[in-house]
């Protein structure tokens, strides 16, 4: 017994060692975040570092509200535009696993209307094909022109983007889609495919996303944002995330901001499947927890063969022009709706007005970073991300 208490003594005192430095690290990385903030380029962001085992540091800074001075935490909510779409990839996977459609089946099996490269009637579009940007679909002018949509009739008071679109022309995704890519609908023209064959180029691709998430509801009989929340949210606890305001907290939700002291219109995506999720720093600590501990083996939302499918690089030179092979590159090669970089580097970026976010894990270390900031960035609010996301490098290896 004697041995026994003294190692459980041991085994107190080392955690307690262990806290305490953990803790002046995290009032460290706190103190040199709350620096490079005072730069004053940025309204309010959000962080997290996390690992398998979950959340190592999170913290918030400056504002989700300026006018009536609301701090902005890592509880605040807020679109984090196409990190967005690496939800569609788990969907489509579990989807799969639940017997509903099967990656490489033509697209057209599941959807009310057809989609066909008019260069390549004959080739069928996969699944795989759109989860990878290598269906050759692309996006039209008509997806920026009609893609988003006031939320509410514009009081004059704050901005308004060119592209922002009156209320009254929000439409269903479904109903967008079919308008540009269907041959018989309104919008439709052949410069939304290119002149090569399904499964040979890579063409990042937002509306055929948001295809794919189309292809979910019909294949499944439920809604995206009921399946993703059936099969994703709710398995990890991610409370405090939703594609709508009717799912969401809107006492957490962050105001949007076209530089620090300009507040954008509210306004919603037609195609919301595509970056229209509205999560916090915390919530999405959570999911990339899990992204991590998946690439592992030990996921929790998916089995571990899906989450090989999930991770697989799936391209190679000849699916590009040209390739980037920088650390956080998200199109260097693709998973499924997974972005994967030169360096070991998986995860996905993600912008819109208002909204730029990071959010990635390292393959060697297990670590995962997360940033999330709540104003658009021009050239000295880009210097400021970049310095935020490079202290979170700096200390990741050290919590």
């Amino acid at each position: 017994m004697r041995k026994l208490s003294t190692l459980i003594l041991l085994n107190i005192l080392l955690y307690q060692g262990y806290s305490q430095t953990n803790d002046s690290i995290t009032k460290k990385l706190t103190k040199e975040l709350e620096q490079i903030y005072s730069q004053d380029h940025i309204n309010g962001f959000s962080v997290a570092i996390v690992n398998q085992g979950g959340i190592l540091f999170k913290k918030g800074l400056g504002y989700s509200n300026r006018k009536s001075s609301k701090k902005y935490t890592e509880n605040t909510i807020q679109n984090i535009a196409s990190i967005s779409k690496t939800f569609i990839g788990i969907a489509l996977l579990k989807a799969q696993e639940l017997g509903k459609l099967n990656l490489d089946e033509p697209i057209n099996k599941y959807l009310p209307f057809k989609v066909i490269n008019p260069n390549f009637s004959n080739t069928p579009i996969t699944i795989r094909q759109l989860a990878t940007h290598t269906s050759s679909i692309k996006d039209p002018s008509r997806y920026e022109k009609n893609g988003y949509v006031l939320r509410k009739k514009n009081n004059g008071i704050t901005k308004v983007n060119s592209n922002f679109r009156n209320p009254d022309e929000m439409m269903t995704y479904d109903v967008f889609l079919k308008n540009i890519l269907y041959r018989g609908g309104k919008w439709y023209k052949k410069n939304a495919f290119l002149k090569k064959e399904p499964g040979t180029t890579f063409e990042y691709s937002n509306i055929a996303a948001g295809l794919a998430a189309f292809v979910i509801e019909n294949a499944t009989g439920e809604s995206f944002n009921k399946f993703t929340k059936k099969y994703i949210f709710k398995p990890l606890e991610m409370s405090n995330s939703g594609w709508f305001l009717n799912e969401i907290n809107l006492l957490n939700y962050s105001k949007l901001y076209s530089n620090k002291k300009t507040e954008l219109a509210p306004y919603q995506l037609v195609n919301y499947p595509d970056g229209g999720l509205i999560t916090s720093s915390n919530d999405l600590g959570k999911y990339l927890t899990e992204l991590i501990s998946g690439y592992n083996g030990n996921g929790k939302i998916l089995t571990s063969e899906s989450y090989k499918k999930l991770f697989k690089a799936y391209l190679t030179d000849k699916n590009y022009k040209e390739r980037n092979n920088g650390v956080y590159n998200d199109e260097y090669n693709m998973g499924l709706f997974m972005g994967i970089s030169a360096q070991g580097q998986i995860g996905h970026t993600g912008g819109d007005p208002g909204v730029a976010a990071y959010m990635f894990f390292n393959t060697k270390t297990k670590i995962g970073k997360i940033l999330i900031v709540n104003t658009d960035l021009e050239k000295d609010g880009i210097k400021e991300f970049i310095e935020i996301w490079k202290k979170l490098e700096e200390y990741e290896n050290k919590l």
